[in-house]
């Protein structure tokens, strides 16, 4: 069985967010930290790991990065409080 991840990086600020699915997470968020892993990262430098997801099937985990990826970023920060209370205030 292979996992599959969503996830989402922000930059140093918390400004902006990325949401992205994987099947490898590790090897992805090393390849956004090494400026390899998008053009929006990249420009917006966010390497951040702030919250995943994991899923046993793909199709959900897609599913899951749609529906987040339409949220307003006030609703995605407080997924990402939920599991990480720690995270330092956004400026939103």
């Amino acid at each position: 069985m292979q996992l599959s991840y969503i996830y989402i990086l922000t930059n140093k600020y918390r400004t902006t967010f990325y949401v992205g699915v994987t099947s490898n997470l590790l090897n992805r968020i090393t390849e956004h930290q090494n400026g390899t892993g998008s053009v929006f990262t990249k420009k917006y430098n966010l390497k951040d790991l702030i919250y995943f997801e994991e899923f046993t099937d793909i199709n959900q985990a897609i599913a899951r990065e749609k529906q987040i990826k339409n949220w307003r970023k006030d609703w995605k920060f407080n997924l990402i409080k939920e599991t990480n209370p720690k995270l330092e205030t956004i400026i939103l």
